[in-house]
Protein backbone atom coordinates (compact mmCIF):
# COMPACT_ATOMS: atom_id res chain seq x y z
CA UNK A 1 0.00 0.00 0.00
CA UNK A 2 2.58 2.24 1.08
CA UNK A 3 4.85 1.46 -1.84
CA UNK A 4 1.95 1.63 -4.51
CA UNK A 5 1.10 5.87 -2.41
CA UNK A 6 4.94 6.29 -3.15
CA UNK A 7 4.88 4.93 -6.81
CA UNK A 8 1.68 7.28 -7.39
CA UNK A 9 2.86 10.03 -5.80
CA UNK A 10 6.24 9.90 -8.12
CA UNK A 11 4.31 9.71 -11.40
CA UNK A 12 2.20 12.68 -10.66
CA UNK A 13 5.50 14.60 -9.69
CA UNK A 14 6.92 13.54 -13.30
CA UNK A 15 3.71 14.41 -15.18
CA UNK A 16 3.38 18.25 -13.52
CA UNK A 17 6.88 19.28 -14.15
CA UNK A 18 6.21 18.12 -17.48
CA UNK A 19 3.12 20.17 -17.95
CA UNK A 20 5.20 23.06 -16.10
CA UNK A 21 8.19 22.88 -18.80
CA UNK A 22 5.40 22.57 -21.29
CA UNK A 23 3.54 26.02 -20.26
CA UNK A 24 6.50 27.93 -19.62
CA UNK A 25 7.48 26.97 -23.49
CA UNK A 26 4.40 27.53 -24.83
CA UNK A 27 3.31 30.85 -22.88
CA UNK A 28 7.22 32.44 -22.81
CA UNK A 29 8.78 30.74 -25.86
CA UNK A 30 12.52 30.09 -26.49
CA UNK A 31 13.36 33.92 -27.54
CA UNK A 32 14.89 36.68 -25.62
CA UNK A 33 14.36 36.27 -22.09
CA UNK A 34 12.28 33.41 -22.20
CA UNK A 35 10.83 31.80 -18.56
CA UNK A 36 12.99 34.90 -16.56
CA UNK A 37 9.03 36.71 -17.88
CA UNK A 38 7.70 34.33 -15.07
CA UNK A 39 8.69 36.89 -12.40
CA UNK A 40 9.89 39.78 -14.32
CA UNK A 41 5.97 40.52 -15.68
CA UNK A 42 4.46 40.64 -11.83
CA UNK A 43 7.74 42.71 -10.99
CA UNK A 44 6.87 45.13 -13.49
CA UNK A 45 3.63 44.90 -12.33
CA UNK A 46 4.26 45.80 -8.96
CA UNK A 47 7.21 48.78 -9.94
CA UNK A 48 4.20 50.57 -11.30
CA UNK A 49 2.14 50.46 -8.79
CA UNK A 50 4.55 51.15 -6.18
CA UNK A 51 5.39 53.72 -8.09
CA UNK A 52 2.10 55.33 -8.41
CA UNK A 53 1.51 54.87 -4.29
CA UNK A 54 4.78 56.39 -3.76
CA UNK A 55 3.11 59.43 -5.50
CA UNK A 56 -0.21 59.52 -3.67
CA UNK A 57 1.92 58.93 -0.45
CA UNK A 58 -0.02 55.59 0.37
CA UNK A 59 1.02 54.66 3.68
CA UNK A 60 2.61 57.26 4.84
CA UNK A 61 -0.15 59.23 7.47
CA UNK A 62 0.18 55.80 8.92
CA UNK A 63 4.00 55.95 9.14
CA UNK A 64 4.50 52.52 6.73
CA UNK A 65 7.14 53.33 3.40
CA UNK A 66 4.98 52.67 0.60
CA UNK A 67 7.63 51.04 -1.25
CA UNK A 68 7.01 47.80 1.67
CA UNK A 69 3.05 48.62 1.83
CA UNK A 70 3.10 47.92 -1.73
CA UNK A 71 4.99 44.51 -2.28
CA UNK A 72 3.83 43.43 0.89
CA UNK A 73 -0.44 43.93 -0.98
CA UNK A 74 0.43 43.72 -4.56
CA UNK A 75 2.77 41.05 -4.64
CA UNK A 76 0.00 38.86 -2.82
CA UNK A 77 -2.92 40.17 -5.30
CA UNK A 78 -0.65 38.83 -7.68
CA UNK A 79 -0.30 35.54 -6.58
CA UNK A 80 -4.06 34.43 -5.86
CA UNK A 81 -5.59 35.93 -8.93
CA UNK A 82 -2.85 34.94 -11.15
CA UNK A 83 -3.85 31.45 -10.26
CA UNK A 84 -7.04 31.11 -10.32
CA UNK A 85 -7.06 33.54 -13.62
CA UNK A 86 -4.41 30.64 -15.09
CA UNK A 87 -7.13 27.58 -13.86
CA UNK A 88 -10.04 29.16 -15.54
CA UNK A 89 -9.97 27.11 -19.35
CA UNK A 90 -6.62 25.62 -18.80
CA UNK A 91 -7.65 22.22 -19.88
CA UNK A 92 -8.79 23.33 -22.91
CA UNK A 93 -5.43 23.72 -24.36
CA UNK A 94 -4.27 20.72 -22.87
CA UNK A 95 -6.97 18.76 -24.25
CA UNK A 96 -4.87 16.28 -26.30
CA UNK A 97 -2.80 15.06 -23.50
CA UNK A 98 -5.72 13.61 -22.00
CA UNK A 99 -4.54 10.77 -24.35
CA UNK A 100 -2.44 9.76 -21.26
CA UNK A 101 -3.46 7.73 -18.60
CA UNK A 102 -1.43 9.31 -16.39
CA UNK A 103 -2.81 13.34 -16.96
CA UNK A 104 -5.39 14.26 -15.30
CA UNK A 105 -7.36 17.38 -15.16
CA UNK A 106 -5.95 18.20 -11.42
CA UNK A 107 -2.44 18.05 -12.94
CA UNK A 108 -2.97 20.92 -15.06
CA UNK A 109 -4.32 22.90 -12.44
CA UNK A 110 -1.36 22.41 -9.56
CA UNK A 111 1.16 22.93 -13.00
CA UNK A 112 -0.50 26.25 -13.33
CA UNK A 113 -0.86 27.33 -9.81
CA UNK A 114 2.73 26.07 -9.04
CA UNK A 115 4.31 27.98 -12.12
CA UNK A 116 2.47 31.06 -10.38
CA UNK A 117 3.01 30.92 -7.25
CA UNK A 118 6.93 30.54 -8.10
CA UNK A 119 6.65 33.50 -10.01
CA UNK A 120 5.04 35.39 -7.34
CA UNK A 121 7.14 34.38 -4.86
CA UNK A 122 10.45 35.27 -6.94
CA UNK A 123 9.55 38.90 -7.72
CA UNK A 124 8.39 39.06 -4.00
CA UNK A 125 11.87 38.10 -2.84
CA UNK A 126 13.43 40.22 -5.49
CA UNK A 127 11.94 43.17 -4.91
CA UNK A 128 12.19 43.25 -1.07
CA UNK A 129 15.39 42.62 -1.57
CA UNK A 130 16.33 45.62 -3.63
CA UNK A 131 14.04 48.21 -1.92
CA UNK A 132 16.18 46.73 1.76
CA UNK A 133 18.89 47.32 -0.28
CA UNK A 134 18.10 51.58 -1.33
CA UNK A 135 16.79 51.87 2.18
CA UNK A 136 13.50 52.23 0.85
CA UNK A 137 12.48 49.36 3.29
CA UNK A 138 13.05 47.66 5.61
CA UNK A 139 13.31 43.88 6.33
CA UNK A 140 10.69 41.48 7.89
CA UNK A 141 10.38 41.69 11.69
CA UNK A 142 9.30 37.82 11.17
CA UNK A 143 9.95 36.10 8.68
CA UNK A 144 8.25 33.16 9.82
CA UNK A 145 4.90 34.99 9.95
CA UNK A 146 5.38 36.26 6.19
CA UNK A 147 5.72 33.02 5.38
CA UNK A 148 2.66 31.40 7.16
CA UNK A 149 0.75 34.62 5.54
CA UNK A 150 2.27 33.38 2.23
CA UNK A 151 1.78 30.20 2.48
CA UNK A 152 -1.96 30.29 3.32
CA UNK A 153 -2.57 32.95 0.39
CA UNK A 154 -0.86 30.30 -1.99
CA UNK A 155 -4.02 27.91 -0.41
CA UNK A 156 -6.49 30.04 -1.18
CA UNK A 157 -5.48 31.08 -5.11
CA UNK A 158 -4.65 27.09 -5.14
CA UNK A 159 -8.03 26.08 -4.23
CA UNK A 160 -10.17 29.05 -5.54
CA UNK A 161 -8.42 27.75 -9.05
CA UNK A 162 -9.14 24.47 -8.48
CA UNK A 163 -12.98 25.17 -7.89
CA UNK A 164 -13.29 28.04 -10.73
CA UNK A 165 -10.93 25.87 -13.13
CA UNK A 166 -13.37 22.56 -12.47
CA UNK A 167 -16.76 24.62 -13.08
CA UNK A 168 -15.02 26.50 -16.10
CA UNK A 169 -14.96 23.55 -17.55
CA UNK A 170 -18.45 22.73 -17.50
CA UNK A 171 -19.83 26.72 -17.43
CA UNK A 172 -18.65 29.25 -20.23
CA UNK A 173 -19.86 31.43 -17.89
CA UNK A 174 -17.75 31.01 -15.29
CA UNK A 175 -14.36 32.30 -17.58
CA UNK A 176 -16.96 35.49 -18.36
CA UNK A 177 -17.68 36.47 -15.01
CA UNK A 178 -14.25 36.30 -13.75
CA UNK A 179 -12.02 38.71 -15.23
CA UNK A 180 -14.93 41.52 -13.75
CA UNK A 181 -14.92 39.59 -11.02
CA UNK A 182 -11.11 40.49 -10.08
CA UNK A 183 -11.36 44.24 -10.53
CA UNK A 184 -14.02 44.31 -8.32
CA UNK A 185 -12.71 41.78 -5.60
CA UNK A 186 -9.17 44.37 -6.08
CA UNK A 187 -10.49 47.38 -3.48
CA UNK A 188 -11.67 44.64 -0.92
CA UNK A 189 -8.72 42.51 -1.09
CA UNK A 190 -6.69 44.19 1.46
CA UNK A 191 -4.17 45.68 -0.69
CA UNK A 192 -4.89 49.11 -0.68
CA UNK A 193 -5.31 49.57 3.11
CA UNK A 194 -5.16 47.63 6.40
CA UNK A 195 -8.14 46.57 8.49
CA UNK A 196 -7.27 48.69 11.45
CA UNK A 197 -7.66 51.82 9.35
CA UNK A 198 -10.92 51.36 8.55
CA UNK A 199 -14.21 52.49 10.33
CA UNK A 200 -15.14 49.25 13.59
CA UNK A 201 -18.41 49.01 11.09
CA UNK A 202 -16.56 48.03 7.54
CA UNK A 203 -13.85 46.47 9.84
CA UNK A 204 -16.51 43.62 10.12
CA UNK A 205 -17.40 43.84 6.68
CA UNK A 206 -14.20 43.24 4.84
CA UNK A 207 -13.29 40.59 7.33
CA UNK A 208 -15.47 38.58 5.36
CA UNK A 209 -13.34 38.96 2.36
CA UNK A 210 -10.91 35.44 2.95
CA UNK A 211 -7.91 37.01 1.40
CA UNK A 212 -7.66 40.04 3.43
CA UNK A 213 -6.87 37.60 6.46
CA UNK A 214 -3.57 36.69 4.22
CA UNK A 215 -2.65 40.03 3.81
CA UNK A 216 -2.93 41.26 6.86
CA UNK A 217 -0.71 38.48 8.33
CA UNK A 218 1.99 39.11 5.72
CA UNK A 219 1.82 42.54 6.63
CA UNK A 220 1.74 41.92 10.95
CA UNK A 221 4.94 40.04 10.01
CA UNK A 222 6.86 42.61 7.56
CA UNK A 223 6.01 45.55 10.05
CA UNK A 224 5.64 44.29 13.29
CA UNK A 225 4.21 46.61 16.25
CA UNK A 226 3.87 49.24 13.62
CA UNK A 227 0.42 47.81 12.35
CA UNK A 228 -2.44 46.57 14.20
CA UNK A 229 -3.69 43.30 12.25
CA UNK A 230 -6.74 41.83 11.98
CA UNK A 231 -6.95 38.46 10.88
CA UNK A 232 -8.36 34.97 11.74
CA UNK A 233 -6.71 32.00 10.70
CA UNK A 234 -9.46 29.52 11.22
CA UNK A 235 -11.50 31.24 9.17
CA UNK A 236 -9.40 31.64 6.08
CA UNK A 237 -8.10 27.80 6.73
CA UNK A 238 -11.90 27.05 6.89
CA UNK A 239 -12.89 28.95 3.21
CA UNK A 240 -9.53 27.02 2.00
CA UNK A 241 -10.62 23.55 3.03
CA UNK A 242 -14.25 24.73 1.90
CA UNK A 243 -13.14 25.76 -1.94
CA UNK A 244 -10.31 22.69 -2.06
CA UNK A 245 -13.00 19.83 -1.47
CA UNK A 246 -15.44 21.37 -3.54
CA UNK A 247 -12.89 22.14 -6.35
CA UNK A 248 -11.58 18.28 -6.44
CA UNK A 249 -15.03 16.95 -6.05
CA UNK A 250 -16.11 19.17 -9.28
CA UNK A 251 -12.69 18.53 -10.82
CA UNK A 252 -13.02 14.60 -9.99
CA UNK A 253 -16.47 14.82 -12.17
CA UNK A 254 -15.31 16.51 -15.46
CA UNK A 255 -12.61 14.18 -15.48
CA UNK A 256 -14.96 11.80 -15.88
CA UNK A 257 -16.93 13.80 -18.86
CA UNK A 258 -13.88 15.04 -20.75
CA UNK A 259 -13.55 13.41 -24.32
CA UNK A 260 -9.81 14.08 -25.41
CA UNK A 261 -9.35 15.50 -28.76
Amino acid sequence: MEASLRKSLAIQCRVVGALMLREIITRYGRHNIGFLWLFVEPMIFTLAVMSLWELLQVGHGHGLPPAAFAITGYSSILMWRNIAGRCINSVEPNLVLMHHRNVRVIDIFIARALLEFLGATASFLLLGTAFCSLGLAEGPVNILAVLEGWMMLLWFGSSLGIFVGSFGIRYELVEKLWHPLTYVMFPISGALFMVDWLPPPLQKAVLWVPMVHGVEMIRAGFFGNSVRPHFDLGYLSAVCLALTTLGLAQSRIVSRELVPE
